[in-house]
């Protein structure tokens, strides 16, 4: 019986070797194909960075924003059973399934000059689309899912007799959701608000529907690339994805400290 689990360790790390390196073999080959020049030159273009910058700010403030909504929606999705429950549960699914460009469309008709969204927009000075605030629209509409997602599994995690008994206790209820509820979904929901942040930085088709510019990075690596082709594109990929990386450490960094105290 030992021997038999010690292949079956040996076939699964084998096929697990083989998915780690199907990830990691083409961000390598990127990386070795640009050369320190190249990523110099690339982090001084005052383009870049302000395409880093803008995509690091639309996607954290629709994270934050939206999330106000979204945490709530959570527990309610997984406390309460009402009507067309898994309707609900599919429609939140869906900007997942669809295409991100049908997505970015969809958008553009919400929120353009002519729609009801636009045109009150509008009477107050702002125009969707062609501005930031456009671009986090695309972005949350993609990435909600995550965080609802998330949320919600972690809300389930936690045992309903707690929530009971300190409202049996005389606690009202939203002094059992801020002191019971949501301090032990915290890890999910901070997970679900990760994931959202990472899948709104990445996004393309949407965005690039609804605002070309200002330039997102995936944007402007598309950009660069259909004008002056790989070698100009690279570069830029490759200082997004370090600083990409940096952002998860420091965020799951914080979680992790978040979990500890």
């Amino acid at each position: 019986m030992k021997n038999n689990y010690s292949a079956l360790n040996l076939i699964f790390i084998f096929l697990g070797s083989i998915v780690l390196l199907f990830i990691v073999a083409p961000l390598l080959g990127m990386l070795l194909n640009t050369s320190p020049a190249e990523l110099i030159e690339t982090t001084k273009d005052e383009e870049v960075q302000k395409s880093i910058c803008l995509t690091l700010t639309t996607s954290f403030l629709s994270t934050i924003v939206f999330a106000i909504a979204a945490i709530p929606m959570a527990y309610l999705l997984a406390r309460k059973d009402f009507p067309m429950k898994q309707l609900v549960l599919g429609i939140i699914d869906l900007p997942i399934v669809i295409p991100h460009s049908a997505a970015g469309i969809a958008i553009l008709g919400f929120i353009s000059r002519d729609s009801v969204i636009g045109r009150i927009a509008e009477s107050v000075g702002l125009n969707f689309v062609g501005n930031p605030a456009g671009i986090a629209i695309a972005m949350a509409f993609v990435s909600i899912p995550f965080l609802l997602n998330a949320a919600r599994d972690g809300f389930m995690g936690v045992p309903e007799r707690l929530e009971k008994a300190a409202l049996n206790l005389g606690a009202s209820p939203t002094r059992v959701f801020f002191t019971i509820s949501l301090p032990l979904a915290w890890r999910n929901i901070v997970s679900g608000l990760i994931l959202m942040f990472a899948r709104g930085m990445s996004e393309f088709g949407a965005v690039v529907i609804v605002a070309y510019h200002p330039m997102i990075t995936p944007v402007l690596i598309y950009d660069r690339f259909g004008a002056f082709g790989l070698k100009y594109a690279r570069p830029i990929s490759v200082v997004f994805i370090i600083v990409c990386l940096v952002f998860f450490i420091i965020l799951r960094m914080l979680a992790k400290e978040k979990k500890t105290q």
